[in-house]
């Protein structure tokens, strides 16, 4: 049974073959595209379940090409590169990426990277519902209802919010929600939690700048202020 389709973008032939049998070694099914045009093309024709994306390519650069996906799919995008800033990959993240790996990267990491791409944080045992004023998440059905109309989130944006949500009132430490969303092979991304909670507060705070829901706990994490705290 196949583990998942993954669309790998790469201009270097010699990377998408390797890339390639290592994938269908682990049960995955490949599409391969060489640009970023081609990329957005097979995923509206493959519809793969994730994109493992080299940010540095000819024509339409990897940034481009994410933001191009985002902007129509909550498919996971995995950026692949040579660049080990962090500048980088808060521009990677903040593209829409869910992840960043540097090159050369070792398979073990990479596989571990892809199944936290691919896990979807189950609703059971975690909170049914938020409701507020002004903010309304049910996360059953994954819909979120923001100062009078639908906001839509992608998976790991709407998983970070569950994990607020069930602590609200009080502090979650960095490494403890970047396992809880992530994965248990994280916990040293502080830059991921930064991007990921400003893209989140600015589709649910009135003023992002101001957060009345999402509040951060300096050197410790952050923590969901619900309606009831006094």
């Amino acid at each position: 049974m196949s583990a998942g389709k993954i669309l790998v973008v790469d201009d270097d032939p010699q990377i998408r073959r390797v890339m390639k049998a290592t994938l269908v070694g682990h049960n995955y099914e490949v599409i391969e595209a060489r640009t970023g045009e081609d990329a957005l093309e097979k995923t509206a024709q493959e519809m793969p379940n994730l994109v493992l994306l080299d940010l540095n390519m000819p024509g339409m650069g990897g940034l481009e090409t994410c933001r191009a996906l985002r902007a129509g799919s909550d498919i996971p995008v995995i950026i692949l590169s040579v660049r080990n800033s962090e500048k980088d990959k808060v521009a990677a993240l903040d593209a829409g990426a869910d992840d960043y790996v540097t090159k050369p990267f070792s398979i073990e990491e990479l596989l571990a990277r892809i199944r936290a791409a691919l896990r979807r944080t189950s609703p059971e045992g975690g909170p049914q519902a938020f409701h507020s004023e002004d903010l309304e998440v049910d996360f059953q059905s994954r819909r979120v209802h923001a100062r009078g109309k639908d906001v839509r989130l992608t998976p790991k944006e709407f998983d970070l919010l569950r994990c607020l949500v069930a602590h609200a009132g009080k502090p979650v430490t960095h490494r403890e929600l970047l396992q809880a969303v992530w994965g248990p092979d994280y916990g040293d991304e502080p830059e991921y939690l930064r991007v990921f909670v400003n893209q989140l507060r600015k589709k649910i705070e009135a003023n992002p700048a101001k957060p009345k829901y999402i509040v951060t706990e300096p050197w410790v994490g952050y923590r969901f202020a619900s309606s009831t705290e006094g």
